[in-house]
């Protein structure tokens, strides 16, 4: 007769079985995590199992994969080693430095598979798990820390990271630099490009030289030494191509231009609205910005084939002055000895597939790979990681790539970046053979009660392309929780001070809750404005913070308070024509945008840890489906 724990662990089983992607490898890494004394079983054939509705929708297919260079064998991990860092982790979470892994973060601590792809929902405790996977290749695998980078999203979150991951190692006591080991991809791409394109100084650092490069996804607008630089080349361009000022003047809605010019022409520095975008911005702007999001793509404007666009004739008059303003600018970087983060991608990921030369101290850094936020990676990102270990591999270096991520969660497709990268990843990280990646799930939150956790993936179900998963709450719920409560026909012009007495109340609500969260209240919006208002208004001794939803990602509230209208999105033909044309995506742009204001309404929602209150005018998009569930709840004046 089956026990308590064995009837429970059959029926976990069969729920994963249905619910879970790839189960049988997860399975198989979390038995392996349990058991480190079973020898390690012959890896048999499987189906991918996955979302039904993911499985069934298309996928693009002009970009043919790479050929597989990841082992399909598992690595070698001896029992005692395994042994050895469970009593040390054990001994950890006595000291009080970490809090005890649970068994599915032990399957990814103790992963044995070289290509690894990791699910990790919001509020799972990925970074404490990631930083003792680090520990583990480290201290007990002996992986040399010369071949072995984290890469994270952005330089604050390599700090955090790279903090965690010393205190871990000096316990450990393996004298190792935590700073040597954790990077973003530009600081690691800069790496490289000292070591393989000279010094040049960033297009995106005028300002600031001396800083280590940070992911620009976390910046803010162009700052006025860029601006003087992109003027610039967009004056040389006007005055030195008739072409282009013929563009230019068709784009602004101006009179034909005068030619030949009397005397240098000078251009016009009118304001362009481009559909799609929020707002109107002088031309040599609006160009860069849509070139930066093209070079996301792994496009080369200069082999782009006009012919082979499908688009209107605005927006193929555009995309011609992109690619003429685009050699201007690339003349005058070249002449003041600078380069661009996409121009410093794109030579390097060129020169690693032609080069066959020894491989550097930068190159051979690279070796073992473990990503963070894989969903908010581009193709560009794909190209240049492809690119670096085929080289490796062809050089004879042992490789390997974890991946975490969590496609819910990912919101930067405005910048060039897709999830679908990561729910397609083994198409672009293929194994030797029939090999697949080793998938497993980080499905436990430990942030959020149920309701909000639910209340979540409700505003996720109208999404597209997304991995089917269901995460599992472990906190408990207390009086007075309550997932998304839904305050509809809400002005902020009039409604501000009953949105300022309810955030006050909220705020005596969590001083008098038990182990309450460090932060009492999240007030988040994705446009700074109204933040700005409220901001004002606010008393500042209440424990608050402000912020858009991109920049509160990864942080947390008792109470997390929403301001966001949810309107839908513009269509971008500009954008859903390069996206056809980049051949790594099975939709158009506007439908990468509908799913992905879905999931920013998921973010939103799962910062909160026990109430949720969103303030809108009229449910519609991601509230929509919320309002349909509960009573209409009218915002007082």
């Amino acid at each position: 007769m089956l026990s308590a724990v064995a009837r429970y662990k059959q029926l976990l089983s069969s729920a994963l079985a249905r619910y879970f992607p790839r189960t049988t490898a997860y399975l198989r890494a979390e038995r392996e995590a349990a058991q480190p004394r079973k020898p390690v079983r012959k890896q048999s054939k499987k189906k991918s199992t996955g979302n039904k509705k993911a499985g069934s929708r298309k996928t693009a297919s002009s970009k043919p994969g790479p050929a597989g260079i990841y082992p399909a064998t598992r690595l070698k991990i001896e029992d005692a080693q395994v042994q050895a860092m469970r009593e040390r982790v054990a001994e950890a979470v006595s000291a009080g430095l970490i809090g005890a892994p649970s068994d599915e973060q032990w399957a990814m601590i103790l992963c044995r598979a070289p290509l690894a792809r990791i699910f990790a929902g919001a509020g799972s405790g990925k970074s404490s798990t990631l930083v003792l996977r680090v520990v583990f290749l480290l201290c007990h695998l002996e992986i040399e820390p010369k071949r072995l980078t984290v890469i994270s999203f952005t330089n604050a979150s390599c700090h955090e990271l790279r903090e965690r991951l010393q205190r871990l190692l000096d316990f450990w006591h393996y004298p190792h630099d935590a700073r040597q080991c954790v990077r973003t991809f530009h600081a690691a791409m800069a790496t490289l490009v000292k070591e393989s394109l000279g010094n040049p100084r960033w297009f995106e650092q005028l300002d600031e030289p001396n800083d280590e490069p940070d992911n620009p996804l976390a910046g803010a607008r162009l700052r006025p030494a860029q601006q003087r630089l992109l003027k610039q080349a967009y004056q040389n361009a006007y005055a030195d191509d008739a072409r282009f000022r013929t563009l230019t003047h068709r784009l602004l809605k101006l009179p034909a231009p005068e030619e030949p010019p009397q005397g240098k022409a000078k251009a016009p520095l009118d304001a362009c609205k481009l559909p799609g975008e929020f707002a109107a911005l002088p031309l040599f702007e609006l160009l860069h910005g849509q070139i930066d999001f093209a070079e996301s793509l792994g496009i080369r404007l200069d082999r782009l084939d006009m012919k082979a666009l499908g688009c209107a004739p605005r927006e193929r008059d555009f995309i011609e002055a992109m690619q003429r303003f685009h050699q201007h600018f690339n003349a005058l970087l070249h002449n003041q000895g600078l380069i661009s983060f996409n121009g410093a991608f794109a030579q390097l990921s060129e020169r690693l597939s032609s080069d066959g030369g020894k491989s550097g101290p930068a190159l051979i850094a690279l070796s073992h790979l473990l990503i963070d936020e894989f969903q908010d990676i581009s193709p560009q990102i794909v190209l240049w990681l492809q690119a670096v270990h085929h080289r490796l591999h062809a050089a004879g270096e042992r490789i390997s790539l974890m991946a975490i991520g969590d496609d819910w969660q990912s919101i930067y497709g405005w910048r060039g970046s897709s999830p679908e990268l990561f729910i397609d990843f083994d198409r672009h990280f293929p194994s030797r053979g029939r090999g697949k990646s080793t998938t497993l799930l980080l499905g436990t939150n430990y942030r959020s009660i149920e309701p909000v956790i639910r209340d979540g993936e409700k505003v996720l179900a109208e999404v597209h392309n997304k991995q089917a998963k269901t995460c599992v709450a472990a906190k408990a719920m207390q009086p007075g929780d309550h997932g998304v409560r839904l305050i509809q026909r809400f002005d902020l012009a009039s409604g501000l001070p009953a949105l300022l007495k309810e955030i006050t109340a909220q705020c005596q609500h969590v001083s008098q809750r038990p182990n309450a969260d460090r932060t009492a209240v999240l007030l988040l919006s994705r446009r700074n404005e109204p933040l700005q208002q409220v901001r004002a208004q606010l008393d500042k001794a209440l424990p608050v913070k402000t912020m858009t939803i991109h920049r509160a990602k990864g942080l947390q509230a008792e109470v997390a308070i929403i301001l966001d209208d949810c309107l839908p999105a513009d269509k971008h033909p500009l954008r859903n024509a390069l996206y056809a044309q980049c051949g790594f995506f099975a939709g158009s742009y506007d439908q990468a945008m509908q799913d992905e204001a879905r999931r920013l309404a998921y973010v939103a929602i799962t910062r909160g840890v026990s109430r949720v209150l969103w303030y809108t005018r009229k449910a519609q998009g991601a509230t929509q489906c919320l309002a349909a569930s509960q009573p209409i709840a009218q915002a007082s004046s």
